[in-house]
């Protein structure tokens, strides 16, 4: 898996070695993103991805960079900013990353972690075979897509 040169790694620990225990699937189950997976699919995520630490201050994705990684908070908050202008704060079952994944397009926003964070990172690869192997997946992150879409919509056309 690639990573974005701007990600200071504290520490990292593999999810594949803990992909089988009970607690740690039932801590996946409890993210919003993966809440209607099946066991076996909360396998095949924890094989897929890698659980890292990032300390307070990093940028984890920077605006208008090439994106090669998705993230899903599992502890912590970061701030979102386009052109230097804070818009969102995101916390622990937020995901990001997912737009330049699709169409290979550049960030949209720069993300920063305001306080020590716990993300799952997936590779493109990885979360191109997930979106196919897990449909549930696939059609949360689509819904979240589209509320994404219509709040902009609400803020363009009161």
């Amino acid at each position: 898996m690639r990573t974005d040169p701007a990600l200071a790694l504290v520490r990292r620990t593999t999810l594949r070695a803990m992909a089988g225990g009970t607690a740690y699937l039932k801590h996946l189950a409890s993210v919003p993103l993966f809440s209607s997976c099946s066991n076996r699919d909360l396998q095949k995520i924890a094989k897929a991805s890698d659980e890292v630490s990032i300390e307070k201050g990093r940028v984890l994705v920077e605006q208008n960079a090439i994106g090669h990684e998705f993230f899903v908070i599992i502890e912590g908050d970061a701030a979102v900013t386009i052109s230097d202008q804070r818009i969102n704060t995101l916390g622990p079952g937020d995901h990001f990353g997912e737009l330049a994944l699709f169409d290979g397009g550049p960030r949209t926003a720069t993300v920063v972690a305001e306080t020590p964070m716990l993300v799952l990172v997936l590779g493109q690869r990885e979360f191109a075979g997930l979106l196919d192997e897990v449909p549930g997946l696939a059609h949360k992150v689509l819904a979240n897509l589209a509320r994404r879409i219509r709040e902009l919509d609400a803020k363009i056309y009161p």
